[in-house]
């Protein structure tokens, strides 16, 4: 998924440094989001991946270094998990009240989200599949300029991550917004993403997914039998780039807790 890039950057991170309890989290990190943009954020454990979004969504101020936003953007934010206490009465349609949206674009996202029938329902009751389409219908509705999505897809089962990632796929055509997704699936890095970054406190390598795949600090975090190429019953979104394989038809980079 090849996307030429012509216009300046929404969100440009300067030689960004974080530390932490005297640790260094992040180092003389350089990173881009240009606007329609698909950016696939990947990296080992405690990579500092989840303290990067935080630096982008401005909830980590960095100990030096420079953000710069080419105008006053919306940020949208889905994260790994939402579980809110059962003691709480929260409804979906409850949840997707708080975030103000003209009528006609609601319609239109609570349709594509398939979440239509689940309005009355309580989120808590809501199965994963349903309660990432719900997040996500809420992140769209703030018509944000940067979707962020931290590991959206974790726990869910193979239809619905298909499911979700298809869609996913199309955001920036259908709203105009840039997505910046951190996953440990080798497949949508692979298939779905117009850009990967490879993080491990610093930015190791960053470029079209056939590519990065072959860089040294690449194949030095992730290992060179993770062998990519096309299967015979699937069709690839690359045409003919590859695609990963392994017997789980969706191979990953499992995660853990990280800075």
């Amino acid at each position: 998924m090849q996307q030429q890039i012509t216009t300046a950057p929404l969100i440009a991170l300067h030689n960004i440094q974080v530390r932490i309890d005297e640790r260094d989290i992040l180092k003389n990190v350089d990173f881009e989001l240009h606007a329609r943009e698909i950016v696939t954020l990947i990296g080992p454990n405690g990579a500092g991946k989840s303290t990067l979004i935080k630096v982008l969504l401005g909830i980590v101020k960095p100990n030096a270094g420079k953000l710069v936003n080419a105008r006053k953007l919306t940020f949208s934010y889905v994260p790994q998990k939402f579980n809110p206490s059962h003691s709480l009465p929260l409804r979906v349609k409850d949840l997707l009240a708080l975030e103000k949206c003209p009528d006609a674009i609601k319609a239109e996202i609570i349709r594509d989200t398939g979440i239509a029938k689940l309005q009355d329902s309580k989120v808590q009751q809501l199965s994963g599949g349903e309660r990432q389409r719900v997040l996500l219908a809420r992140a769209l509705l703030r018509q944000p300029d940067v979707l962020v999505l931290d590991e959206p897809m974790q726990g869910l089962d193979i239809q619905s991550e298909a499911e979700l990632y298809d869609y996913v796929r199309n955001l920036p055509s259908k709203y105009g917004c840039a997505v910046l997704m951190v996953s440990h699936d080798l497949q949508w890095v692979m298939q779905g993403t117009h850009r990967v970054v490879c993080l491990n406190k610093h930015i190791c390598c960053s470029g079209l997914p056939e590519n990065v795949q072959q860089h040294p600090e690449y194949q030095a975090i992730f290992g060179t039998n993770r062998v990519f190429y096309q299967h015979h019953h699937e069709h690839c979104a690359h045409g003919d780039h590859a695609e990963p394989c392994q017997h789980d038809s969706r191979p990953h980079i499992h995660p853990e807790p990280e800075a």
